[in-house]
């Protein structure tokens, strides 16, 4: 019986993904169209000029009076000179403000250069710098961020810094502009100037922390924007005007920005956005403002499991949710606590060309795709892609984890970073064939068995390889961390890797470090360094003191065995240190704490 329900509910999806698929193939638009995300913003602040796009702390913004805005900004830019193709860079927490700026960015024609409001120091610097930003339009909470950083920046003091007040908080900096007060007398910007930008044109870069090196900057076209924010209302999620959406994710993310607040537009519903997740908060604003739509990412769901539980957690207006890394061993505890009836899990890279979304509504899977990837064998132990006697790749078993490759063809194109050289390392060639080209993920994925559903093969995400770990829902690049572990002077030589802590999602940073010869390690100036110049995601939690790094044959940094043995006393006999939640300084790892990360009460 359940098999004949299971089949009708397939079949019902399918029939109502056909006329939209079908309307999505045969109107699909030229990329030389005139068509950009600041005229979608325009045609749903037309359709419901007075209805609420956005409340957030208190305060409501209709997405007649966000247009508004925008449009403002956008006039304001353009008489400063910011034209097509300019990039700006915004730099800002979630709030009302960063919506506004943003569409302003965009309608002006320039690109909005998102960045991570974590990052400090050179991290900071090199995302301004990267892009060529004409102008950093900042936030007054993350004025002492700047300020460390605005003489390395290549802007002009007093001139290119705006700064954005955060509510009645904070003094403008006299090496600031205060956008806002200047702003407000702008008009909206005439439709005769508003710049004609195409579908192909880039509208954003999100930054990536990928296997090498500083943040890259991923290049988001509008095409891509549009796309993604039309089907993740008609074939995704399936917002509809009527829906409210719980935001916390930041914006600066593909994620929050494009999963989230993207088809909220594209259907003109509202969006409840906070500025940082509340797991004791969550479920009073889900009621106080009736969310039946959540964005999440995997940890957030841990965090709302951890809460203590109550008989009426399933009283709440929820019903679907959408987002990325909700582990199977939690996805049906969280779905029953709070009586979730769809999860549209998805898997993709801001960057990426290949995905996987769950249409069907399959437990415990990042859904299907319709164009097929590849899953070729991967050693974890040696880091390294596993090639046949004619040094071709090789496709795994059926049922086992490969690594995920999305073919870079017409349809399914690989628009790259800003620097062509990090493009060029993301892609993998000649894999089956001479001369085929495929973009390579860094993720192990595996095809699983959920049940009927004509035949669509469906996948689950196993773990991140090679030099980045995930933390906290942010993935890291390991040499990052390690390039700025080894500025400090007593340092030799370190080697970061992701380690895996009880209770937690992702893996936790830890660096195994070899000083320099009559050196002691110095707790409280490393804690200063990484405290300092690394994001609180990217911080290694675990720090291990060795003589001298294992290498491969290759004489390659050694990975394999430290990650088994990560902080593990019986596997480890080295001196140890940890940062522990909420703290700024590294401390010996002692019995009684290790048994509170093994036990999971440790807190992360």
């Amino acid at each position: 019986m359940s098999f004949v329900k299971e089949t009708v509910s397939s079949a019902k999806v399918i029939a109502s993904l056909i006329p939209v698929v079908f309307r999505a193939v045969a109107s699909r638009p030229s990329e030389d169209e005139v068509d950009n995300i600041g005229l979608r913003l325009a045609g749903t602040a037309a359709r419901y000029p007075d209805k609420t796009a956005v409340i957030f702390e208190g305060e409501s913004i209709s997405w007649g009076e966000l247009d508004r805005r925008a449009s403002q900004v956008a006039h304001f830019l353009h008489d400063r000179g910011v034209e097509p193709g300019d990039c700006v860079s915004l730099l800002m927490e979630n709030r009302i403000e960063f919506l506004a700026l943003f569409f302003g960015i965009v309608r002006a024609g320039a690109i909005a250069s998102l960045i991570n409001t974590n990052l400090r120091g050179l991290q900071l610097v090199h995302c301004i710098t990267t892009t060529r930003a004409k102008t950093l339009i900042f936030g007054g909470e993350l004025t002492e961020a700047v300020a460390e950083v605005k003489g390395d920046c290549n802007l002009t003091e007093a001139e290119d810094f705006l700064w954005v007040a955060d509510g009645d908080s904070g003094i403008q900096p006299n090496w600031a502009v205060n956008f806002d007060a200047l702003v407000k007398g702008s008009d909206p910007m005439p439709e005769n100037v508003v710049p004609a930008t195409i579908r192909k044109d880039p509208a954003i870069y999100i930054f990536t922390s990928g296997t090498t090196g500083l943040p890259k900057a991923s290049i988001q076209k509008h095409n891509r924007l549009i796309s993604g924010m039309d089907a993740g209302s008609n074939i995704g999620i399936k917002i509809v005007a009527d829906d409210c959406i719980h935001i916390c994710l930041p914006l600066y993310h593909a994620t929050g920005l494009m999963v989230g607040f993207g088809p909220a537009l594209h259907a003109g519903a509202t969006v409840f956005l906070r500025r940082k997740f509340s797991a004791s908060h969550f479920l009073e604003d889900v009621r106080e403002h009736g969310c039946n739509t959540f964005l999440y990412i995997g940890e957030l769901c841990r965090y709302l499991l951890a809460q203590p539980e109550k008989p009426d957690d399933s009283d709440n207006p929820l019903v679907k949710m959408t987002g990325n890394g909700l582990r199977p061993d939690i996805w049906m505890t969280f779905k029953n606590r709070f009586g979730i009836e769809r999860i549209v899990e998805f898997y993709g890279a801001s960057e990426g060309n290949t995905g996987f979304i769950n249409l069907f509504n399959r437990d415990c899977t990042v859904g299907t795709t319709i164009i097929p990837p590849s899953l070729i064998e991967y050693d974890v132990g040696s880091d390294t892609i596993v090639r046949d006697a004619a040094g071709w790749c090789k496709r795994v078993a059926k049922g086992e984890p490969g690594l995920l490759l999305g073919p870079i063809t017409a349809a399914s194109e690989f628009e790259g970073y800003t620097d062509k050289e990090a493009t060029e390392k993301k892609i993998l060639r000649n894999v089956f064939k001479e001369g085929d080209a495929y973009f390579n993920t860094g993720d192990l994925v595996k095809a699983v068995d959920a049940g009927f559903a004509f035949g669509m093969k469906h996948y689950q995400f196993v773990d991140r390889v090679g030099d980045t770990f995930r933390w906290k829902g942010e993935n890291c690049s390991t040499n990052e961390v390690g390039e700025i572990i080894n500025q400090h002077s007593s340092v030799q030589i370190c080697n970061v890797y992701g380690v895996e802590i009880a209770g937690t999602d992702g893996r936790a940073g830890m660096a195994a470090i070899v000083l320099h010869e009559g050196q002691a390690f110095d707790s409280e100036a490393m804690s200063v360094l990484i405290v300092r110049d690394l994001a609180s995601y990217a911080r290694p939690i675990f720090l291990r003191i060795l003589q001298e790094l294992p290498l491969t044959g290759t004489f390659k940094l050694q990975k394999g065995d430290l990650r088994e043995a990560a902080y593990h006393p019986d596997k480890c006999s080295d001196t140890v240190y940890v940062l522990k939640p909420g703290r700024d300084r590294y401390e010996m790892l002692d019995e009684v704490y290790y048994e509170q990360i093994i036990s999971g009460q440790a807190g992360y």
